[in-house]
């Protein structure tokens, strides 16, 4: 039976937060079985469950709240945690958003590295996906298929010389996840991030952690870390939007041009249709590569 997990011992982090630009502290706590993930504001004593009823805006960044307090752009740091097979953890904040890190997942992957994976007595819930669920806004889409492999499928299209048309169908794994998706970076527009500054948000963003495209080329000296590194950074954004609903898929994610509001839109729509998926608990010679996949 493949079991769930949390982490073996607490770490702790400092990052600068995207939108304030200021330092915040970041701890993860191991958490007993069937605790789920759990976001808490220290400075508020308040603790938001992740769940897709507790998502309070996809606007900018995937923000979750209860009570009206809240945390931003919590999709990198989820992919992470998804990769990893996370079921329950604790996560320790002092302000109202996840530090931005380098705009990727790696440094949140370096952290679970550090505290090292614990199995569980429990078996791990898998949402296994039954029927097709699409959530479109004109020609954009997102979509979950059943599958009997974890895939997904993207396809981005930016009126943009360097980034143009791009497309990755990515074979989940956490492996494949180390090695092919999560360095890719955060990315936005030199306009873009000159008016977010106006409204004084994007205060913390820079070319340390996010990748900035004026009309015609990379503003980053170092270039890009992969030639599709864009539609790469949207599956991971779309792995960690899934993991709101706090279980791992077995079915294939497609997008065109998807966001954090039509992944959370689809989210919602999933857990509406109660014949269009099941949770199980695997049995590893029952789907002996999904099994693999948190290896």
């Amino acid at each position: 039976m493949i079991k769930q997990r949390t982490i073996a011992k607490s770490v702790d982090s400092v990052g600068i937060g995207l939108h304030k630009g200021k330092p915040i502290k970041l701890r993860l706590e191991p958490l007993d079985v069937n605790s789920g993930i759990l976001f808490y504001r220290e400075d508020q004593g308040v603790t938001i469950p992740l769940h897709p009823d507790n998502i309070v805006d996809t606007q900018m960044a995937t923000v979750i709240g209860k009570d009206g307090v809240t945390v931003s752009t919590i999709e990198h740091f989820l992919s992470a945690l998804y990769a990893y097979g996370i079921d329950n953890l604790r996560v320790v904040l002092n302000d109202n958003e996840m530090p931005i890190m380098d705009g990727s997942a790696a440094s949140f992957c370096m952290m679970l590295d550090e505290a090292g994976i614990e199995e569980q007595s429990a078996g791990k819930r898998i949402l296994r996906i039954k029927k097709t669920i699409k959530v479109s806004d004109g020609d954009k889409y997102v979509s979950l298929h059943p599958s009997e492999n974890a895939l997904f499928d993207f396809t981005i299209r930016f009126n943009h010389p360097v980034i143009a048309e791009q497309h990755r169908r990515f074979i989940f794994s956490k492996t494949n996840f180390i090695n092919e998706i999560s360095r890719a970076r955060t990315f936005g527009f030199l306009k873009e991030v000159q008016y977010l500054r106006s409204k004084n948000l994007a205060l913390g963003g820079s070319l340390e952690n996010a990748i900035v495209l004026d009309d015609n080329k990379v503003l980053n000296p170092e270039g890009l870390r992969f030639d599709d590194e864009f539609v790469r950074h949207k599956i991971l954004d779309a792995i960690g939007d899934l993991k709101v609903l706090g279980m791992p898929i077995l079915g294939e994610y497609k997008a065109f041009a998807g966001s954090h509001d039509l992944n959370h839109k689809l989210t919602v729509a999933l857990l509406k249709e109660v014949d269009a998926y099941e949770v199980i608990t695997l049995k590893v010679n029952e789907s002996l590569s999904f099994a693999k996949s948190f290896a």
